[in-house]
């Protein structure tokens, strides 16, 4: 890990207030980016590139991306599957 840069395996599915929403979660991420706020970054989720999106507060402290229909149809996986990871702060 770079102060920059974070790279992690995840898998795909957040739970929040009981509902598993399709995001993967940044470990240690209050640390990384120094908030608890939203943050923008730039990400790579196996090979699919997301430029310029919000890593959103996960409610326990932690940060979170979303994966919209449209990334997990490109990535071929879904919740439950496991993906590489790359998230470059902005």
């Amino acid at each position: 890990m770079t102060a920059e840069r974070l790279d992690f395996r995840a898998t795909i599915g957040v739970e929040i207030k009981g509902d598993t929403w399709s995001c993967v979660e940044i470990p240690d991420s209050r640390e990384f980016f120094g908030t608890g706020k939203t943050v923008r970054v730039d990400a790579s989720i196996d090979d699919v590139a997301l430029e310029n999106v919000g890593a959103m507060v996960t409610g326990t402290g932690g940060h979170m991306v979303s994966l919209s229909a449209k990334v997990r149809k490109a990535l071929g996986k879904d919740i439950g599957d496991t993906v590489d990871v790359t998230v470059t702060k902005r």
